[in-house]
Parts: structure tokens; sequence; C-alpha cells
């Protein structure tokens, strides 16, 4: 009886499992060695769009075009990443990658935001928010794919680099007056109203998307303190 359980018990099964085990190790890491390096890129891209914050309006295209070449090498990892990782099925490692990508979405968002991209969607025009589809065109990868199994931008992806931009734009409200820019506070809080609508019309599932959406309301209040400031001062432009 002894002998027919050890028959049973095929040394082969374990060696094909340590063979897929190893399979996996080897993509996970060659993944992790391309995210890695888009983690590094988009730290340079954050760090040139950081001067937005203390850049004039004559100093910010500066700013915005070298925002746009650094933008550029992340979107050839993002096509190295999107040829390692279509491959499998979409939700097996997109943990390893999804922050990123959105950390390179909102990158893209706020170099928008900023006057860049002139060549997707309306063109170059400040104060502009680039829609899923054109941030998509900017990747170059497909957007909200429900019917291929394929690396691509989530709508969470997107929503959540959106609440990043707006707090990204609270901060550069309050220090455009430091400048003496005092339309822009003007201009972003209209912006983040808007945002804010749009954003209480979805019904969010994703539990962290809804938290952090949430907040956009605190970002408002900042903004119109901010605005209320220049007013009671008479500082803000005359439409």
């Amino acid at each position: 009886m002894s002998g027919n359980a050890q028959g049973l018990l095929q040394p082969q099964i374990f060696e094909s499992l340590q063979r897929k085990i190893d399979e996996e190790t080897e993509v996970r890491e060659s993944i992790r060695e391309i995210v890695q390096t888009l983690e590094k890129q988009d730290r340079s891209t954050q760090a040139v769009l950081s001067r937005a914050h203390s850049s004039s309006n004559n100093e910010l295209p500066a700013v915005v075009s070298s925002a746009q070449e650094s933008i550029n090498k992340e979107v050839d990892s993002i096509a190295k990443l999107s040829a390692a990782a279509s491959k499998y099925p979409y939700y097996k490692y997109n943990g390893m990658w999804t922050r990123h990508v959105q950390d390179a979405s909102f990158s893209i968002l706020l170099c928008g935001f900023l006057g860049g991209f002139s060549n997707v969607g309306s063109g170059s025009q400040d104060g502009r928010l680039l829609t899923i589809e054109e941030v998509g065109q900017i990747m170059n990868i497909p957007v909200n794919v429900k019917d291929r199994d394929v690396f691509h931008l989530t709508i969470e992806e997107y929503l959540q680099s959106l609440i990043s931009l707006i707090d990204e734009l609270a901060r550069l409200a309050r220090n455009s007056v430091t400048q003496g820019d005092y339309s822009r506070p003007v201009h972003i809080a209209k912006f983040i109203k808007d945002v804010h609508a749009g954003f209480q019309i979805l019904n969010l599932k994703n539990d962290s998307l809804r938290k952090r959406s949430d907040g956009i309301k605190y970002r408002v209040k900042e903004v119109e303190d901010v605005v209320y400031d220049l007013s009671l001062r008479g500082l803000t432009p005359k439409e």
C-alpha cells in the first residue's frame, strides 16, 4: 500500500511547480527593473515641475519644455513596461506598477495644466485639463480597456492622478501670490471647483479613491481663502 502511495506522488509535479516559480520570479524582476527606472525618471520630472512654484509667467514656458523632455523619457519606459506586461494577464502583476503609472499620469496632467503638450487635444492652453484619452495618447497606451487583456491606463489611475493634481494646484495657488501673480489663484479656484463638481457626480466604488476625493473640498476651501484674501486687499484682477 505504501508503494502505491509513493507511486501517486510524482517528483515531477514539484519540479514543474519550481520551474513556474522561477519563471514568475524572472518576470517580476524584469518588470521591477523597468518600474524602478520609471520611478527615477518621474522623480526627475517632478523636480523640474516643482520649479513652477518659484517661476514667473515668463519663466514658466522653459519649465514646461524641460518637463516635457523628461516625460518623454518616462514614455519610453512605459513602452517597455507595456511590452513586458502585455504578455501576461493584466491583473497578475499590475500591483507592481499602478502607483508609478499614477505618478506619471499626474506629471502629465500638471504639465498640461501649465500649458504643455500643444500637440494634443485642444493644443497649448494654460489651465486646461487633459482627458484620460489625451493622457493615454501621450503615454502611447490604450485606456480603460475592457475587451483585451493588455497593459493600459485605468480610470482609477487617472482619477487618482487628478486628485494629486488638485493637491498640487492648491499649493501653486498660494505660491503664485508670493510671485506676484494674482490671476492664477483665481483660475485655479475655478478649475478646482469644476473638478470637485465632477467628482460629486461619480459613484466611486474604490475605497481609497473615495476617501481621497473627499479631501478635494478642503483644497477648494484653501484656494477660496487665497482668492478671498486677495479680494480684500484689492489684488484680484478685473476681467
